[in-house]
C-alpha cells in the first residue's frame, strides 16, 4: 500500500522501475511475500512459471484474488509469513519478492524468516525485498504505525550473515546482488530512504572474494572512518573536497545534467555535484560498507543522489543515458579496463565527458615494495600513455592525459601534516597502531611519488 497523497502518479514510475530491478523470473518459480491486494501479483504473474501470493490478511488476499484470480499459473495463501504453518518446499524457488513487509517484522522475525528463506531457494536463487528505512516516506497520516524505519545496515547484516547446511553438507549463503535506493522517490520527492535489496543463494565458497575482501579489509566500516580522518569527511580519495572541486569545475555542470560515479565510495563527491550544480547523481560501488554508509548520510538531503551497490563489470545502464561518467582513484581495481571503457563510452550521450582520476605506474618493472603494494591491493596499473590509448582505443576523442604525480606527493604532505596535528585525537577515535600503520602507508605512497614510481593521473575525454 502506497500511503502517499501523489501515490498514483508515484505508482506509475516505481511500479516499472521495482519490476525492471528484479532478477531474471520468466518460467520461474516465484514467490511473493506480503502480497497484499496484488499491486505486484499480476504483473509478477505474467511472466513466472508459477506465483504463490501470499498475505496474512484475509481480506487482502481475497481481494488480490479476485483481481489476478483468472491467472492459472497463480495460488493464494493466507498465512503469517512469520508462522511455521506456512510451508514452501525446501529448494523449490527461484525468487522470492517482498515489497514492503520486512519492515512490518520485529528484528527476530527478520533474521528467522531469512533463515527459511535461504532453505526455500534453489541453488543460484534470488530474494528481492523493498522496505522504507530511517523515516516514513509517505504523506498520508496514519492512526496506528506499526512500521520499523531500521538503518539499511541491519537489513544488510542480517543476510550477510545467513547461512545454511544442506543434508549433503554443502554450506550455502547470501552474496549481494545489488542494493540501491529505488530511483523514482529520489526523482520525486528528494528522499533516499526507499532501499531495495537483491541477494542470490551462492555456495560459501563461492561468494565473491573480491567484494568480502573490500568490506572486510580495504573498506571495512573502521577502514572508511580512518580514510576519512585523512581525506575529509565524506572522502576516500586523493585530495578530499579540494581536488573534487578542482576537477569537478572542469565538467562544466549544468542543472538537469545526469553523472554516474563509478566508485562513489560514501558519496562526499556526489552530494557536491548534486548540491552545488542541480545535477542528477548516480553512485555506484561494489563494497558493500561504502554504500550502506552513503545511502544513510544522503537520508534527508533536498536533492538528487542514488546509490547502487552494483560491480561495475556486470552493471548497465541504456545508450546515451549519462551526460558525465566520473570516477575517482577506482579504476585501478578494475583489470579489464578496455571492456569497461567501451561500455562507459556507450552510456554517455553524444557529447558526454568521462572524468578520471587514478594511480599510474611508471616504465620499467617495479621495485619489490611496489609491488608487493599492488599485489596486496589487488590493483591493476597501468602506464599514463598506456592509459590514454585504451581511452582513445573505446572510442573517446579530445583524450587528455595529465601527470599530476606531483600535486599528490603534496596532498600526502598536506594529509600527514593534518593527521600529525590530531594525532592524539585519531589515537582516542581509533589506536596506536591505526595511528602508525596510516602514517606508514602516507609515508610510503609519498616516497613512491616522489622518486615517480607511483604516479597519479588526470584523465578527461568526450564523446562526440
Amino acid at each position: 500500500m502506497m500511503l502517499d497523497s501523489n501515490a498514483a502518479n508515484l505508482d506509475k514510475e516505481e511500479r516499472p522501475e521495482v519490476l525492471s530491478l528484479l532478477p531474471a523470473y520468466e518460467g520461474k518459480s516465484v514467490v511473493e511475500l506480503g502480497a497484499g491486494i496484488g499491486r505486484f501479483t499480476g504483473e509478477l504473474a505474467h511472466k513466472a512459471a508459477q506465483l504463490l501470493a501470499v498475505d496474512f490478511i484475509d481480506s487482502a488476499i481475497k481481494k488480490n484474488e479476485s483481481i489476478n484470480g483468472h491467472h492459472k499459473n497463480v495460488k493464494f495463501l493466507c498465512a503469517d509469513v512469520t508462522s511455521p504453518n506456512l510451508h514452501v518446499s525446501e529448494g523449490s524457488v527461484d525468487v522470492i519478492f517482498s515489497n514492503w513487509l520486512l519492515m512490518y517484522l520485529s528484528d527476530n522475525e527478520v533474521e528467522n524468516l531469512a533463515e527459511r528463506m535461504i532453505k526455500w531457494l534453489k541453488d543460484d536463487g534470488y530474494i528481492f525485498f523493498r522496505e522504507s528505512c530511517f523515516h516514513q516516506s509517505g504523506d498520508s497520516k496514519r492512526k496506528y504505525n506499526p512500521t520499523h524505519y531500521r538503518e539499511p545496515r541491519f537489513y544488510t547484516k542480517v543476510f550477510k550473515e545467513c547461512h545454511m547446511t544442506d543434508d549433503t553438507g554443502n554450506s550455502y549463503e547470501f552474496s549481494l546482488v545489488g542494493c540501491k535506493c529505488i530511483g523514482a522517490y529520489v526523482r520525486n520527492k528528494k528522499n533516499q530512504n526507499q532501499i531495495c535489496w537483491i541477494w542470490q543463494k551462492v555456495r560459501s565458497h563461492d561468494d565473491r572474494g573480491f567484494q568480502r575482501f573490500l568490506d572486510r579489509v580495504e573498506y571495512s566500516h573502521k577502514s572508511i572512518l580512518r580514510y576519512e580522518q585523512m581525506y575529509g569527511h565524506g572522502f576516500v580519495s586523493t585530495g578530499g573536497l579540494e581536488t573534487t572541486k578542482e576537477f569537478v569545475a572542469k565538467l562544466e555542470l549544468k542543472s538537469g545534467q545526469k553523472v554516474l560515479d563509478v566508485g562513489c565510495g560514501v558519496g562526499g563527491g556526489d552530494f557536491y555535484m548534486a548540491e552545488n550544480f542541480g545535477v542528477e547523481v548516480v553512485g555506484i560501488d561494489l563494497s558493500i560498507n561504502m554504500i550502506s554508509l552513503a545511502i544513510e548520510r544522503a537520508i534527508g538531503l533536498k536533492y538528487a543522489v542514488e546509490f547502487d551497490c552494483a560491480d561495475c563489470y556486470k552493471k548497465t545502464y541504456p545508450e546515451n543515458t549519462f551526460d558525465v561518467i566520473y570516477s575517482r582513484d577506482t579504476m585501478l581495481h578494475v583489470e579489464d579496463k578496455p571492456t569497461l571503457f567501451r561500455s562507459f563510452y556507450k552510456w554517455l550521450k553524444p557529447g558526454g565527458k568521462i572524468l578520471i582520476t587514478d594511480y599510474c605506474k611508471s616504465a620499467g618493472s617495479p621495485s619489490s615494495e611496489f609491488a608487493e603494494y599492488i599485489k596486496k591491493g589487488g590493483y591493476y596499473l597501468h602506464e599514463m600513455n598506456a592509459y590514454r590509448q585504451m581511452l582513445e582505443d573505446a572510442g573517446f576523442d579530445d583524450v587528455i592525459a595529465e601527470d599530476r604525480t606531483d600535486q599528490f606527493v603534496k596532498a600526502l604532505e598536506q594529509e600527514l601534516e593534518a593527521l600529525e596535528n590530531k594525532k592524539d585525537d585519531f589515537i582516542s577515535d581509533f589506536s596506536q597502531e591505526d595511528y602508525d600503520e596510516i602514517a606508514e602507508r602516507w609515508k610510503a605512497k609519498q616516497t613512491r611519488g616522489a622518486s615517480r614510481e607511483q604516479m597519479w593521473g588526470l584523465f578527461i575525454a568526450k564523446k562526440k
